[in-house]
């Protein structure tokens, strides 16, 4: 009498639908991780190695002895918002260079800044090239 079972139990384990799994998340991290936005200040900074040129710019230069300058002419730090303003003129479409020497202390650059943030002009944050 042959009483063994007819059925036997492969013991190898099929990786197929594991595979389906892993695939399926990493898709979903990959769309999900492009959604998420970082806060920062929106600054349009240019290649180091590159060369910009903005024809429709106002240069605003800080000396390291915290000295204003807007297009080569001094420029007192109260009176800086209305001459940016008087510079760009009814051309919102003008961009503010900052163009501040390494030396300069981080709240002078953020000055300029804000400045171009309330009056909603875009910047760019000028950098020597290597």
């Amino acid at each position: 009498m042959n009483l063994r079972g007819r059925n036997k139990v492969d013991p190898s384990f099929n990786m197929s639908s594991m595979t389906d799994i892993v695939f399926l998340l990493l898709i979903f991290f990959m769309l999900t991780s492009t959604l998420v936005t970082v806060s920062a200040i929106d600054v349009l900074l240019p290649k180091a190695g590159g060369k910009t040129e903005n024809k429709k710019a106002v240069a605003v230069t800080i000396t390291k002895d915290e000295i204003f300058y807007i297009n080569k002419s001094k420029i007192a730090s109260n009176n800086l918002e209305q001459e940016i303003l008087n510079q760009v003129g009814a051309e919102k479409e003008k961009t503010v260079v900052i163009r501040g020497d390494q030396d300069v202390s981080y709240k002078n650059v953020m000055k300029v800044i804000d400045i171009a943030n309330r009056n909603k002009l875009k910047m760019i944050l000028a950098v020597k090239s290597q």
